[in-house]
């Protein structure tokens, strides 16, 4: 059994207006929210257990995935009554993960808002084989300057946690999927605002914990904007368009560039849709155009109406008010 714990209490300001009514893990992309892809990929890695980690609109989670019986996992939930960082975030969810005093049983820890195709259960092999405190995926970016870069010896083990700089001495960065000993859980202070990352992490290097990188450079992206959300959803299609099966599409109506519609929408006839995300029960009138832009459910775009990259949540949308 391999327990997990998913963070998923963020604002998501930088999604703004999109998050005001859902929580940023719960918005969709390709026809799914962020984290039913997240749980599916821990499913497929051996993980049985998750907690979910929630603070903001918390209440959105539990009547969509329940006890996550319907995915064949185990979910529970822990609230954040106020935010308590990554961290604070964790210690607050590992309570809820019952574990027995001294168990060695490896916790995975996944970012709400970070989407992988790396081999996660590759990742748990080689923590247990390293006997690890800590085994971090570490990826290498062309840029590194808008990241923390992490630095690993040549046995890959990380000597340092390097805060954002003009002229990183790596590549190499945090790409937010971890793998706990139940025991470094028990160095984080309960109640408290702490960042694993800025506190944790460097600590347990300067303390000679053994912390350790995984290193693949498979599919990584932040979601945390309407750019990357689109971009996200775009690779996760991987062809023309996804339509959910309940949705009405006119033949006239052209869908492509990894568009994806969700349940119970209606798209009439001579529409265009490019690159985009349609929520459930849009509306989209004959002859309008939708170009890399997310709707969010419920919206009625009218006819003949031209929306290019933009975001849209919960409107009436005509030419006058565009």
């Amino acid at each position: 059994m391999t327990l997990g714990i998913l963070l998923v209490g963020g604002m998501g300001t930088r999604l703004m207006p999109l998050t005001r009514d859902t929580p940023k893990p719960m918005l969709p992309i390709a026809g799914l929210p962020v984290t039913e892809h997240q749980l599916m990929a821990a499913k497929r890695a051996g993980v049985t257990t998750i907690v979910l980690a929630t603070s903001y609109l918390s209440e959105i989670f539990t009547p969509y995935f329940g006890d996550g019986s319907r995915w064949g996992i185990n979910i529970a939930y822990a609230v954040e009554e106020t935010p308590l960082g990554t961290g604070g975030a964790i210690k607050n969810a590992a309570a809820a993960l019952n574990l027995p005093a001294g168990s060695d049983e490896p916790i995975v820890i996944f970012n709400g808002d970070v989407l992988s195709s790396h081999n996660l259960a590759k990742q748990i092999q080689e923590h247990i084989a390293h006997k690890a405190d800590v085994t971090l995926h570490l990826t290498h970016v062309a840029d590194a300057r808008a990241y923390g870069c992490v630095p690993v010896d040549e046995n890959g083990r990380v000597t340092a946690f390097l805060e954002k700089m003009e002229n990183p001495i790596t590549n190499t960065i945090n790409a937010g999927s971890y793998v706990f000993h139940p025991s470094v859980i028990d160095t984080i202070t309960a109640n408290t605002v702490v960042s694993v990352e800025r506190d944790v992490f460097p600590a347990l290097v300067a303390a000679g914990k053994k912390i350790y990188g995984y290193v693949e450079d498979s599919y990584w992206l932040d979601i945390g904007t309407p750019a990357a959300l689109l971009a996200g959803s775009q690779h996760l299609v991987g062809a023309d368009f996804k339509v959910a099966a309940t949705s009405q599409i006119a033949p006239t109506a052209q869908l492509s560039e990894g568009t994806s519609v969700g349940q119970g929408c209606t798209i009439e006839g001579g529409v265009v849709i490019r690159g985009s995300i349609i929520c459930a029960d849009v509306h989209i009138g004959a002859g309008s155009e939708v170009v890399n832009s997310f709707i969010a459910s419920g919206t009625r775009v009218a006819a003949n109406t031209k929306i290019i990259g933009n975001y849209y949540s919960n409107e009436l949308i005509s030419p006058l008010n565009l």
